[in-house]
């Protein structure tokens, strides 16, 4: 369960806002008005993650006249209509940063996607749209990827306060090893009709992601690391991960160690998630388990997830759906977009303003109901904009 506790130890209360501020939102045409005080029945989302250590992590290299410069790259489908969302609502909290923003999407040249590259280096952080990977073409996301060193994927999957699926009580951590694996994008074909694509795990790579896990786990309280594998079968590739994993997790007695074939696991689950706590696994599977832990608690729509390596990290919705077909209908849920913000502002060390947001989305979809489509309502992408920024307000009022 989602606990105040829990929650407290990284989020804290910001308070104000400009009058001129306040007239200029009384002007949306949802709810942006006076309001008496909400009651909110739920205790505040948690944060992603504050940075365990090992992650070395720095803070944002840019910051002129107190204010923070974050690259934005607005992705494919509705991407950049969620990133103009995100505008909005830090527009409302009057959040101290600046977007230095590179149109990116599936058509972009590789010169582009240089650029989308050097913004997160200027910066050391960024907010970043799904882009889509077409068969046959080099898919950026690999690109940005390894060019930055991101070795580290966490995608923090919880029950969201209100909203109904078949499990309650879900607070799973999947951690996944980026950069090797499947996608070290190593085949050819050997012969007509005969493909070869080659698998790399290495010892070096299994380890440094252990020791980002079990440092995750000793700094959230967390009791259990769970290694994902198949080395059953790939008993050389698999079976190198999860013995570094065993022999990383020797030098954490105070977190319990076990593992889990990954079919058995997808199995798992679906009947019984709640067993699962931190989930350690190599780049396709946490891939497949991350999703199939979004579809748990709410799916696409609620998931965020960060990109993190020794410099840099990249925040973003943990399913990398960019629903073309839904562009321009007003109708996606700008959930998970406006979450993997507050984990940004999070990290920017603006907790004040990250719980405040976090409140407002509680607000909104699970105290007054505004919901879009994919999670049980009838309500419009702009309505839960608007929804939250008028909790926003609120808030700031109290």
């Amino acid at each position: 369960m989602i606990t105040l506790q829990k929650a407290s130890r990284l989020l804290r209360w910001d308070w104000g806002l400009s009058a001129t501020l306040l007239r200029a939102l009384a002007t949306d045409t949802l709810t942006i008005s006076q309001q008496t005080k909400v009651e909110r029945p739920y205790a505040p989302l948690p944060s992603t993650l504050g940075l365990p250590q090992g992650a070395r992590v720095s803070l944002p290299r840019a910051k002129y006249g107190g204010r923070h410069t974050v690259a934005m790259l607005t992705g494919d489908g509705v991407s950049p209509e969620m990133m103009e969302h995100v505008k909005s609502v830090y527009y409302t909290l009057g959040v101290p940063v600046e977007f230095d923003e590179v149109a990116i999407d599936n058509n972009s040249n590789e010169e582009v996607v240089r650029e989308a590259i050097m913004a997160v280096r200027r910066n050391g952080v960024a907010l970043k749209g799904s882009l889509k990977t077409i068969p046959g073409m080099k898919s950026h996301n690999l690109m940005i990827r390894n060019e930055l060193e991101l070795f580290a994927y966490v995608q923090r999957c919880y029950s969201f306060p209100g909203v109904i699926t078949r499990h309650k009580d879900v607070d799973i951590v999947v951690i996944r090893e980026n950069s090797e694996g499947e996608y070290s994008q190593l085949e050819h074909e050997s012969v007509p009709g005969v493909v070869e694509s080659m698998k790399i795990i290495t010892r070096n790579k299994s380890a440094k992601i252990a020791h980002f896990a079990f440092n995750y786990a000793l700094q959230h309280g967390r009791k259990k690391v769970t290694a994902v594998h198949k080395a059953n079968i790939m008993k050389l590739s698999d079976g190198l991960f999860l013995q570094t994993c065993e022999d990383v997790s020797k030098l954490y007695p105070t977190i319990q160690f076990d593992s889990i074939i990954v079919d058995n696991c997808c199995m798992q689950l679906v009947r019984r998630p709640q067993q699962f706590d931190v989930m350690l696994l190599p780049n396709l599977y946490g891939n497949i388990v991350g999703a199939l832990c979004a579809g748990l608690v709410g799916g696409a729509g609620l998931a965020t997830g960060i990109n993190l390596g020794e410099e840099y990290a990249i925040f973003e919705a943990a399913i990398r759906k960019q629903a073309q077909s839904l562009k321009g209908q007003n109708v996606a849920n700008p959930v998970a977009m406006l979450l993997a913000s507050a984990d940004l502002l999070d990290h920017l060390g603006l907790y004040e303003k990250s719980r405040i947001l976090r409140n407002a989305i509680v607000d909104a979809v699970s105290t007054k109901n505004v919901r879009t489509p994919d999670i049980g309502g009838t309500y419009t992408t702009r309505d839960v904009v608007n929804a939250i920024n008028s909790s926003v307000v609120s808030q700031m009022q109290e």
